[in-house]
């Protein structure tokens, strides 16, 4: 079968998609290795439009049964299998899954965002969503009042840590070298904030705590020498990895990884591929962006399907 449109990618961004595609009754084919997106972790989302708070799983859930809702004669899902490979073939596209199975479509569009890069720390993966996260935006509210750490060095780690300051008692900044990648304009307006300091040359080595995190241990990177944070809260902002792998032949790629694409309307480079999520090169990536960018995706590969 030759579909109108293959989306990759079981997030906001492809659920989204998948939706709107069915109701403008274009034969749909959604490949998701599962439905939720990085959020599916988080055990409390209050950025998600529409909805005071919702923990990710129950996010996952409606986004599948959303889509399931729709599908039936112009929508086709295929869950639990990851996309290896898209290659061109004439005037379409030839998708081939980890489970051996072969599709081809008129159209792509690639929605499968990205993961978090890991804090590298003793007990960092035991204490994960239990006090230590990777999304200030969705838990910040979490630690009102709360002394909190933030790990990184980028825009991403200056912008979360002014987030924090709204809510926490103090926010500190921990870089693991002496300079910083976020700019300078940021850097200077955010150290104004009496709330938020810095630690420069600092490697995370050890994160405390039984149940929860309970504090950290760090290593001066000029001296060797360790030394104690008692906090309650560490958020990670060191880097996303885009799940981008298996299109690197085929669209370009920014240099950390990120789909290039039009921000009007999420075309790559190449004809008949479009992009829209954390697997794109767009400035911010929340939830609520995703969804919107897919949609916008969406309305133009139905304007490209029905105007050539």
């Amino acid at each position: 079968m030759l579909y109108d449109l293959i989306i990759v990618g079981g997030g906001p961004a492809g659920s989204a998609a998948a939706i709107y595609a069915s109701r403008k009754r274009l034969n749909t084919l959604l490949i998701a290795s599962e439905f939720g997106g990085q959020s599916v972790v988080s055990e409390k989302i209050y950025n998600w439009i529409g909805t005071i708070a919702i923990a990710g799983q129950e996010l996952a859930n409606n986004l599948k049964n959303h889509v399931m809702a729709n599908a039936g004669d112009v929508l086709h899902t295929k869950e639990g299998t990851r996309v290896d490979s898209v290659l061109k073939k004439g005037d379409s596209f030839r998708v081939k899954t980890s489970s051996g199975e072969e599709f081809e479509g008129k159209t792509i569009l690639i929605a499968t965002g990205s993961k978090r890069r890991k804090l590298e720390a003793e007990n960092a993966e035991r204490l994960e969503h239990k006090g230590l996260t990777y999304c200030a935006t969705c838990d910040g509210p979490l630690f009102a009042g709360s002394d909190v750490v933030v790990i990184g060095g980028g825009n991403a780690a200056f912008e979360s840590a002014s987030q924090l300051s709204a809510y926490c008692n103090s926010v500190t900044i921990l870089n693991r070298s002496n300079e910083f990648r976020a700019d300078e304009i940021t850097v200077e307006k955010v150290l104004k904030n009496p709330r938020i300091k810095v630690i420069k040359n600092a490697v995370v080595s050890k994160v405390k705590g039984e149940k929860f995190v309970e504090g950290l241990t760090y290593k001066e990177v000029n001296t060797g020498e360790e030394k104690d944070l008692q906090i309650t809260g560490i958020f990670i902002e060191i880097g996303q990895i885009p799940n981008t792998d298996f299109v690197k032949d085929i669209v370009p790629l920014d240099n950390v990884g990120r789909i290039k694409i039009d921000p009007w309307t999420g075309k790559t480079e190449t004809p008949g591929v479009w992009a829209a999520g954390d697997c794109t090169n767009v400035l911010y990536h929340q939830n609520n962006i995703a969804a919107g960018d897919a949609v916008k995706a969406l309305e133009d590969i139905y304007l490209n399907l029905h105007t050539k």
